[in-house]
Formats: structure tokens, sequence, C-alpha cells
């Protein structure tokens, strides 16, 4: 029954008795199963969402909905629906797993905490860590995360989880499955029997708003926000069949569907490949989920069987209804079993506001009909070692680099998480978007996707990794911008001073859009969803987007298509944007009103942050001219003129209106002095770019070096990582200021990867391991925040920009792009 290890092996080894402990796998966020936390980060408040502490890998392609299974063993997280979230554990959502030797039976659920409702209550919880005794370990390096179980089975017992997920893999990448690779040996002196279970609730139907007009309301800080009602609990119409084949062995779990197929409608399958001689399965298609357990328990923590029995009935309301199966060997002294399990689903639609639906991308591959769970299953059941190696590729040279701190290396990966559980949508491709249209949430909080301003951090994740869907975002952007909704708003930040409300246009023509749209609305077609702000008046949106464009042509394969469709929104955005230079000197003035990513912080005259993103946006779009000009024959001579002009006379006044001597100064109006950490954003991207720097190295140093005195090692001694902004003395502009006290982790990682550029590794590794501390040592992993404040609160968790952890690789490897990996 040995099957041997196959290439791209996990880290575990099965090792005799009283041998030292497997070594942890390199680079992975680990901790012992159930050890909960003594002071986690808690939201700043109470309109912001805080799940707590228990969160680990999700398991499902981009797109397509995905869950996650805490260190606890429970999952804890479902974003099923397109946009949405729901958090709550689901407790006969689970494994168990059974070993009787002689007369000594041992039967647990694969968690360590039962239902807080006292259901299942016949069922027996895995025992927690103490410090007196480890029980197991978690680790997660994504896509990848293990459990290995310890002091509780004689049985060596271990399981990896993961999702195909592969950088340049749009197939893939996409789809709905998460594969379980379950491994037993047998170290003792006698005969194991053994049994593994997995029970799943029939969730058909649950994943979808029963509030088909939710009402937009405006929380305390001035966002707009509406309620998301799932249909937890939903039994009508479910039912349970068994399905066997060559491929696959498993249970189909089915609700009703509509014509065409709704939102939430579809399939699960739990499956399992052919099993080898003397392992035998058993099905339960029916049981009572809601009841103490015992129907299945019973006899499993006995024998470990499980009645085999089909009921393929359906349900009507209030008739909760879950299958199981069970696979059940026995281990002879020495020897091991590899057994695969996977869990797939289909849920073809995602619906926006009412009427509006899409097809997930994932259906490209396998139909809309929402019967496809079972070919998703035998498709991972047989290509899962394929998949296994391509991640092992892929993330093999993170885990060759030792030059970067292993926190580091473990980060890369784990920040990716958002990519799938940020309330990530992947539509199915047409005729003229070959991949579809994609987009994250900024965050669960500020429910809208790829908020431009932030993304100039988030995505060079994205950028790095799958450039088509940066292009597919890019070119909705471009899209957006000529275009015009003049419909009247009100600005949310007026709310929040108490001031007279102020009604703003949603979106100006040749404005460039702030997000792309909101899941309850009609996203990618109506842009600009937050009113926050009147980002029509933002002073960085068209310099982000400008940037990024040149970034992505010059990271995603130099393609001249992708930047010729992006060049009519980057010519109009840009001068757009100078009408806003009100005394001709060649750089827009910020109005007052909070208008850049910082948005609650005033800014007045020329920034230093808008103004550095300007100088480097022309030097981009000058670029992107003479490519255009060069390879396609644009005619680009005006634009080339205009900019070049511009661009001449912002540089001139650029050092001459905001450098003080050792840091270069928030604006020209602001009254008092203040050091800004970010301040020089836009030259950390012209470098990050190859385009000429916007200031000259002596004054980027000197001015980093006061940034690091002033916002780093006098904040705290450097405990939390770089605040935002401080007196040069250390003293905080106003002790009761918000973006200012706050540390934003996407921009500490931009710092860091700044002083990449600049030379100085020991700054930049110090900064960033102390973020990355903070976050996976306070309960904040597979979640992190915008901000951190030095109290131990957050906001804004599940947010996009620490995804800027890819510019420390970009910057430090001098961009060296991941190999691609061959599946074949």
């Amino acid at each position: 029954m040995n099957t041997g290890q196959i290439p791209g092996a996990p880290w575990w080894r099965f090792r005799p008795l009283g041998a030292a402990r497997p070594q942890r796998p390199k680079a992975a966020w680990c901790r012992d199963l159930g050890k909960g936390w003594h002071q986690p980060f808690t939201a700043r408040s109470t309109s912001n969402l805080d799940d707590g502490p228990w969160h680990g890998a999700p398991l499902g392609g981009f797109g397509a909905g995905c869950f996650g299974r805490s260190s606890r063993g429970d999952i804890t997280l479902w974003h099923l629906d397109g946009g949405e979230h729901w958090f709550g554990s689901i407790p006969d959502c689970q494994f168990a797993v059974h070993e009787r030797q002689g007369n000594d039976a041992r039967t647990y659920a694969m968690a360590t905490v039962a239902p807080t409702d006292h259901s299942l209550s016949s069922w027996a919880w895995y025992p927690a860590s103490q410090p007196s005794q480890r029980t197991g370990e978690y680790a997660a390096r994504y896509p990848l995360s293990w459990f290995q179980y310890a002091n509780v089975f004689r049985a060596q017992i271990s399981c990896e989880q993961f999702s195909p997920i592969i950088p340049g893999d749009y197939q893939h990448t996409s789809y709905p499955v998460a594969v379980f690779r379950w491994l037993f040996r047998n170290p003792s002196l006698g005969p194991l029997q053994l049994s593994l279970l997995l029970s799943w609730r029939n969730l058909c139907g649950w994943f979808t708003n029963t509030q088909s007009n939710p009402e937009v309301v405006y929380r305390e800080d001035g966002s707009p926000v509406y309620d998301y009602v799932p249909a937890i609990g939903r039994t009508e119409g479910q039912h349970c069949s068994f399905v066997d084949g060559d491929q696959l062995q498993g249970v189909l779990l089915d609700g009703p569907r509509s014509e065409p197929v709704a939102e939430g409608e579809g399939q699960w399958c739990l499956a399992v490949g052919q099993l080898p001689p003397g392992v035998e399965l058993q099905r339960c298609g029916r049981w009572n989920p809601c009841g103490d357990g015992g129907e299945i328990w019973t006899t499993f923590s006995q024998d470990g069987s499980i009645p085999h029995q089909v009921d393929s009935r359906c349900s009507t309301v209030n008739d909760p209804s879950a299958a199981a199966m069970v696979v059940r060997f026995q281990l002879q002294p020495g020897e091991e079993l590899e057994l695969p399990l996977v869990i797939s689903w289909d849920l073809p639609v995602t619906e926006f506001g009412k009427g509006i639906t899409s097809h997930r991308r994932y259906t490209d591959f396998f139909g809309r009909s929402g019967c496809h769970a079972k070919a998703i299953a035998a498709e991972a059941l047989r290509d899962w070692p394929r998949w296994r190696r391509a991640i092992d590729r892929w993330q093999q040279p993170i885990l060759e680099r030792e030059d970067l701190p292993e926190a580091i290396r473990m980060a890369l990966c784990n920040e990716l998480g958002d990519l799938a559980s940020g309330g990530s949508l992947w539509t199915a491709a047409t005729a003229d978007r070959h991949v579809g249209h994609f987009g994250v949430l900024e965050c669960l909080d500020y429910g809208w996707y790829e908020s431009l301003d932030v993304r100039l951090y988030g995505s060079l994740a994205l950028v790095q990794l799958w450039p088509e869907l940066d292009k597919a975002v890019l070119r909705d952007f471009a899209r957006a911008i000529p275009s015009q909704d003049l419909r009247q708003r009100p600005i949310g930040w007026y709310m929040t001073k108490g001031q007279k409300p102020v009604q703003a246009p949603r979106k100006r023509a040749q404005a460039t859009p702030h997000d792309l749209g909101a899941p309850n609305e009609h996203p990618f077609a109506a842009t600009n969803y937050t009113a926050y702000q009147d980002c029509n008046l933002w002073k960085d949106l068209p310099s982000d987007f400008v940037l990024q464009v040149w970034r992505t042509f010059r990271w995603g394969g130099q393609d001249l298509r992708f930047l010729a469709d992006c060049w009519p929104a980057v010519d109009g955005c840009l001068r757009y944007l100078k009408q806003f230079d009100h005394d001709g000197d060649g750089l827009p003035e910020n109005g007052g009103a909070p208008d850049q990513t910082f948005d609650d912080w005033p800014m007045e005259g020329v920034s230093a942050y808008c103004g550095g993103l300007w100088i480097a946006a022309l030097q981009a779009a000058l670029a992107s001219a003479q490519q255009l000009s060069l390879h396609l024959g644009l005619d680009t001579t005006a634009s080339q003129q205009d900019f070049g002009t511009w661009l001449g006379q912002a540089r001139a006044a650029y050092d001459r209106l905001l450098w003080r001597g050792h840091y270069y100064a928030l604006d020209t109006k602001t009254a008092g002095e203040v050091v800004m950490a970010d301040q020089l954003c836009g030259d950390f991207y012209a470098r990050l770019l190859g385009l000429q720097p916007v200031v000259a190295d002596q004054r980027a140093r000197t001015a980093m070096a006061t940034i690091s005195k002033v916002c780093f090692d006098g904040f705290h001694q450097g405990c939390y990582g770089v605040v935002n902004g401080l007196k040069p003395d250390g003293n905080p502009m106003d002790p009761e200021g918000t973006h200012p006290l706050e540390i934003w982790v996407g921009i500490n990682f931009g710092l860091a990867a700044y002083w990449c550029l600049l030379g100085n590794q020991k700054t930049a590794m110090a900064i960033s391991t102390r973020v990355v501390e903070q976050i996976y040592d306070r309960g904040l992993q597979f979640r992190t925040p915008e901000a951190l404040t030095a109290d131990g609160h957050f906001r804004a968790c599940h947010y996009l920009r620490p995804m800027a952890i890819w510019a420390i690789w970009a910057a430090h490897t001098q961009w060296q792009p991941l190999p691609t990996p061959d599946l074949k």
C-alpha cells in the first residue's frame, strides 16, 4: 500500500517513533493547532469589519469563490458570492479521523473547537495545543497550507491542501476546487485500523443576497455601505446523489436551478480517486447536521464506519442535510498511505445589481449550466500532481533568495491570498476581452473594485505574476476615463466634519475614476462608486493610471496593442489634470479638501506626493508616445511637445517650491512642518520603472534618512513600522489625527522597496520585517489591513495595498520574473 513520494512532495517526512520532529516548511507562517492570541489587533472603530484572528489560507481559484480553514481546523471564511463576505464556522463541513489498535479507539473531528450552538454534541473535537503539549501545527505558504497532527493519534497524520494558483496560468488559477492530500503512516509495532471522514453541508442556494435592492447608507466614516444578507440555512430543493466512474467516486450535492441559472445555484462535489485494493469507501447521502450528530458519529467512533445509504429526496423548508463519505483502510507497521480528496463547486453566476449578472471565468472551460462539479473534481484528481509540481517551480526562486529575510519570503506568498479572498471577480471571456474582466475589492469595508490609487502599490503582485489580468484592469480604466455620469451625490467627508452637505457629479468626462464600481451595481460599467471624496478632483489618480500603463507595458511583455488601447486615456487624463495647474508652473495644485490617496489628510497647493507622481507620469507618457510613434506609426507629436514642456516646467519648480534642506514639504500652503513618509512616491516609481529620477540621488537619500529618523526610529523606537507623518521633532501634527498617525502596511512595503533602490538594504529589511511581524504575530494573517496604530488597532482588513510587498521583490531582484510553470 506504500504509494511512495512523487516529485514535489510536501515538507514532512515520516520517521520512526522517537525521531526528531519534522521540519517546518520553508518560508511558511506556522502556528500551533488551536493556539489562541494573547493580544491580537482589534478594529479601530465599530464600523470596521473585525472577525477575529481565526483565519487561514483561502482555498479556491481567483473569482471562483473561496473558503478559508483556520489554524483551529474549522472553515470560517466563506467568500462564495462575488464581492461579498460571510464569516462563520459550519461545524459539519469537516474532516474526522478514527483510529483503532486492539481495544484502543481514538476518534476526533479535526477541529479544536466545538459548535457554539450545541449541535453535534456527540462528536469529539481534536484537542488544542497547550503549553504543556503541542497537538500539531498549521503552516501556510499560499497557495499551500498544511496540518500536521501530533501526540493524539498513534499514526503520523498530515494534510496538505491547495488550489492550482499558478502564475501565468489563466485557466487553472480560476478553478473552484480544493485538493486535500492526506498522508497516514503507521510507526507503531502493530497494525492500525484507520478511517478518514469528510462531511459537508449542502450549501446550494446559500450564497446570494436576499436583499435584492439593498439601501445604500453612509457610515460614521462617510463611506457608503449596504446590507448583505445571504440565504444561510436555505434548504428547499436540495438533494444528494452518488457519483461513480473510472476517474472518481464521491458525493454530489445539488439544489434547484432556474433557467437560466441564478446566483448561488449549482453543485458541490466531494470526491476521491480510484482506491487501491483493501481500501474501502462508504457514503451517507443524508444526515441531520443540526442534531447531536450521533447518526453518523456513533458508528464512526466505534469502528470507523458510517451508514452506507443513498437518500436522494429533496429537502423541504427548514430541512437541513449534510452528506458524508469515509475512506477505511488498515496500515501495517511502517506502512503509509497517501490519500488525495477534492472538494469542488460549480456556482457559475455572480449577480450585481438586480438582474445584472456575469458568468465566472472557469465557466469558459466547464460550461455555464451549474452541473459540472463532478467534471471539475475529476480533473483535479487526475492533474493535482502536475499542479503541485508547478507551484513548487514558481515558488522555488523565492525560497532560494536567502538574502531576503524568511519573513519577507513568507509574506510574498501569503499576501497573494487576497487575490482569491479579497472579493475577487473574474468574468468569462468575450470576443474583445480574451481573459474577461478582473477585479479585487479595495477591501471589504470599502467594497469597490480596483481602487486606482491603492492598486498603484497593490497591483505590483498582479503585474509580475498574471500580467494579462493587470492589462484587463487597466483597459477597463482606459474605457472609463472618457465617460461621464453627471448625477449628483453627497460627499461623505463633509458629513464627518459636520459641515454643510456638498454634492458633486459622480464622474466627469476625462476624469480618472477612483474605482471600477461595486458589487451591488454594475462593475466595469458604472465606475467611481466611492463618494467619500469628490474623486473628479483627485490629483494623483491620472498619474497613477499613466504610471501603471507604462509599468505593465514594460513588465508585461512589451504589448504594443495594450499600450495603444490605453493611449487615448493616457493623453486625455493628463490634459484633464493639467487644468489644476492654476499658476502655470507645470505642477497641478491640491485643493485643500483631501484629494489623493490619503483621503483624510488635506493637502493644499503643490504637494510633494502628487507633484512627484505627476513628474514621473509625464515621463511615462512621453516614453509611451515614443513607443507608439516608433513601432505603430501613431502621430503623437503634439502630446510629446506638450508633455515635454510641462515636464521641464515641473522639474524646475518641484525642488524650488518643496525642498526644505532635509526633506520635501507636505505642500506649499499647509502651515507648520511635517515629514511625510511617502513624500517621494513619484521618485520611487520612476526609479522602479527605469525612468529618470524625480529628484537627485543625494536629496532622495537625505529625505529618506529623515523619514527613517522621524517616522520609523522616532516612532515608538521602530516597533510598529513607519508612521505616515510627524513633525520633524517627532510630535504629531494633530494628536487626534487619523491618517498621519497610522502605519499603512502597503506604503511601508513601498518604502522598503524604495530603500532597496537607493541601496539601503538594511533599513528596507528592518522596516518590512517589522511590519510583517505585526501582521502575522498578532492575528491579522490572511486579512492584512490597510492601517495599524500603535495602540493595537487596525483599519480596513483584507486590503489590496499590502501586495506592494511585491515591489520589494522587483527592487531587490532588479526585476527578475518568476518562471511560468509548464503543466505539460
